[in-house]
């Protein structure tokens, strides 16, 4: 029996920006876990509310996309350093043909992005076919 995988199989949710000439640090730190159902993208993504995510999948591409907003400044405040990062960032990985994409689930909490990715049903490429 075989299973349709994505088109290179090693692929499989790479960052599809990685090794571009693009800045090295990612928009968010990411976790993806597997068990036999299903992958598990778990995103940290703190200072958010859910209303600043956005998630969608086209052409075989998972996005997640987030803005932090920076609160107005206050003009007394004399900064010595700023290290948080402020406006519209996005990660996009490759999901290839293995994922069941009409049923992948989204949760948030606690400043973490929980994606579930259901394994597509195995593609059989192969038929036994009765003689009459």
């Amino acid at each position: 029996m075989l299973v349709k995988l994505s088109k290179d199989p090693l692929k499989l949710f790479d960052d599809i920006w990685e090794g571009s000439q693009l800045p090295a640090a990612p928009a968010f730190k990411v976790d993806i876990t597997e068990d036999e159902s299903a992958f598990h993208i778990e995103a940290e993504m703190p200072g958010l509310n859910k209303e600043d995510i956005s998630l969608g999948v086209e052409d075989d591409v998972l996005t997640i996309k987030g803005e932090r907003k920076k609160e107005t400044e206050e003009k007394a405040k004399n900064y010595h350093r700023t290290e948080r990062s402020y406006g519209s960032f996005s990660r996009s990985f490759n999901l290839g043909e293995l994922i069941d994409q009409e049923h992948i689930e989204a949760s948030f909490e606690n400043g973490v992005l929980r994606v579930s990715l259901p394994k597509a049903q195995e593609v059989r490429k192969s038929k036994e076919i009765d003689i009459m």
